[in-house]
């Protein structure tokens, strides 16, 4: 793997833990949410029309149908997310999602797919179950705090980071969609699914614009941006060397909820996403 790779991969690992802070602070809405996704869409179409002119990608009746399936798996994506945020803070809604998302992709390559994975990354897998039992505490503390939706949501989440991950580097190393067009796809596609919903409330939509503007660009140009960086680099890449650092961003989005945003039990939860980013790591390289 590249310096340039390494670059890439960890510049993409803070601007998603960056950009997750703010879609915390934002609180979690779906108005929120169809407000950086138009903004992002307007932002990058330049680039995209730009990409277009220069490259002429080949974009036929499959390659349309990946793109629209990206925008059905990332609306679901940020749908779980914020709903996540809603009723949890960001340094545990955030390991949770990012570090599941590996071991359930372990765990259905054993059961489906028949594959017997080394020693290490059975390790690997071991500590992230354990990262994530010591992370969210005694089950019983968290019914009674609140906490339980949080960590169904988070759960929720790395199903479908799990799903996407599958099925973007299909798209971008198969089928040659450039990493900006299926990005750019996706946020087209998620702000057209939500225009009813935006068309019902839209009171809710001015006051979210008025409260969370500029969280709304933050996400609107970090997300993409972290993403399409990640692609990149996947494009001459192996997963199996860009997936480890990435999930350094564990460890980052950790530490802005429990320094940041002042949450609870920032020793613990910063301890079980360093344990968790270690297991990621140990999955990927097994």
């Amino acid at each position: 793997m590249t310096g340039f790779a390494i670059g890439l991969v960890l510049t993409s690992a803070v601007l998603h833990a960056w950009w997750n802070l703010y879609a915390k602070r934002a609180g979690g809405s779906t108005a929120f949410s169809w407000i950086f996704t138009t903004l992002s869409a307007i932002i990058f179409l330049p680039a995209v029309i730009i990409l277009v002119i220069v490259e002429s990608p080949v974009i036929g009746v499959t390659q349309m149908v990946f793109m629209f399936g990206t925008a059905c798996i990332h609306s679901l994506y940020f749908t779980l997310l914020e709903q996540g945020y809603k009723v949890g803070d960001l340094s545990l809604v955030y390991p949770l999602a990012r570090g599941t998302g590996p071991l359930l992709a372990t765990a259905l390559a054993i059961l489906l797919l028949g594959e017997r994975p080394s020693m290490v990354a059975i390790a690997g897998a071991v500590l992230i179950a354990a990262s994530i039992f010591f992370l969210t505490g005694d089950p019983r503390k968290l019914r009674s705090s609140g906490a339980g939706k949080a960590v169904v949501f988070a759960l929720l989440t790395g199903v479908t980071i799990a799903a996407y991950t599958l099925w973007d580097k299909h798209a971008v190393s198969v089928l040659l969609i450039p990493p900006l067009m299926l990005d750019w796809a996706s946020a087209a596609g998620r702000s057209l699914m939500l225009l009813p919903y935006v068309h019902r409330h839209r009171d809710l939509v001015r006051q979210a614009w008025t409260n969370y503007r500029r969280e709304a660009f933050g996400v609107a140009i970090l997300s993409p941006i972290s993403y399409m960086l990640l692609l990149t680099a996947l494009v001459f890449s192996p997963v199996s060397y860009v997936a480890p650092f990435r999930q350094v961003s564990i460890l980052i989005g950790a530490a802005l909820g429990a320094r940041l945003l002042s949450e609870s039990d920032p020793r613990r939860r910063l301890a079980s996403a360093g344990l968790m980013m270690f297991g990621v790591i140990a999955l990927a390289l097994g």
